[in-house]
């Protein structure tokens, strides 16, 4: 164990980041490869699972109804790299749909439209059933992104970014600190991924969907990279601001037991753009599941 642990270690560090990692299987005692995973970090667009597990409650209470109609303006959404807040016209969907947006594309717009209708204690709710030590929701997207705001000095998001993303300068923010931030550890995650593939968070239908969304992820560049076969599944979901690159993750090889795995970083540089750092994730990620696999075979 203390190789593997070595190992990922030298990924990381030829990545230029810091690294947290835990990989476990899933519905079934066995080996824990633990790299700081009780340690706070900071948690970014990984949120959107605990979004994504209050709004399944809400559809088993009720509360909202997966194929009800919503509209939403982008003029008035939350900004974002992709999704809803770039069309040119309002939209109508269902919130299965917006649910949907806010996993496999990141959407920013989808996130917070969720989060505005079930309200932060819904959150709130999920951290204290699930017993998540280290989770802390402070609030959605558009929340971050005024705090990179005011912690820039910029008058605009762009600018923040750009500011921020600056290697010849250093800039810092609250929102790059998981003591100020939204926060989880590797280690919570894989509670709720766990909770989502063993139906013990929700419904076993509502689960399902759950776990449907997240295959649907569209980005390959992370975990996905580690594991480029055909009949392998990855499910999962990114997080990105400043120099933080993250993606909790199931791996799943037929015939054989489902492992979680989550990962976190933060890199020495801060630009837009770190292919090292993703591709360490995939790596990372796969020497860590593989060593799950080998104990459990």
């Amino acid at each position: 164990m203390n190789d593997i642990v070595r190992q990922i270690n030298d990924v990381f560090v030829d990545a230029g980041c810091q690294g947290w990692l835990e990989a476990r299987p899933i519905g079934r005692e066995g080996p824990l490869i633990d790299i700081g995973g009780a340690d706070p970090v900071v948690a970014a667009s990984v949120y959107k699972l605990i979004v994504l597990v209050a709004l399944g409650r809400a559809f088993d209470s009720g509360l909202v109804l997966p194929h009800d109609a919503v509209r939403v303006v982008p003029g008035e959404c939350t900004p974002g790299p992709t999704g809803l807040s770039l069309f040119s016209d309002p939209v109508t969907m269902s919130w299965l749909d917006l649910a949907r947006m806010m996993i496999t594309l990141s959407d920013n717009a989808a996130a917070d439209v969720i989060l505005g209708a079930l309200g932060i204690e819904a959150i709130g709710a999920v951290i204290t059933d699930l017993e998540l030590t280290c989770t802390r929701v402070v609030g959605g997207t558009a929340a971050l992104q005024r705090q990179i705001i005011h912690d820039s000095g910029a008058l605009t998001l762009s600018e923040a970014v750009g500011i921020l993303s600056s290697n010849d300068i250093i800039h810092d923010s609250a929102a790059f600190d998981p003591a100020y931030t939204t926060a989880t550890s590797a280690a919570d995650m894989n509670v709720v991924l766990s909770g989502i593939w063993t139906d013990t968070v929700a419904s076993p239908e509502v689960c399902l969907q759950m776990r449907t969304i997240l295959a649907q992820q569209i980005w390959p560049h992370r975990v996905r990279s580690g594991f480029p076969f055909a009949d392998v599944a990855v499910a999962g979901k990114t997080g990105t601001i400043g120099p933080i690159r993250n993606e909790a993750a199931v791996v799943e090889v037929p015939g054989e037991v489902p492992v979680a795995v989550s990962v976190f970083t933060r890199a020495a540089r801060s630009d837009v753009y770190l292919p090292m750092v993703d591709a360490a994730i995939g790596r990372a990620a796969y020497l860590a599941v593989n060593e799950v696999r080998a104990w459990l075979s």
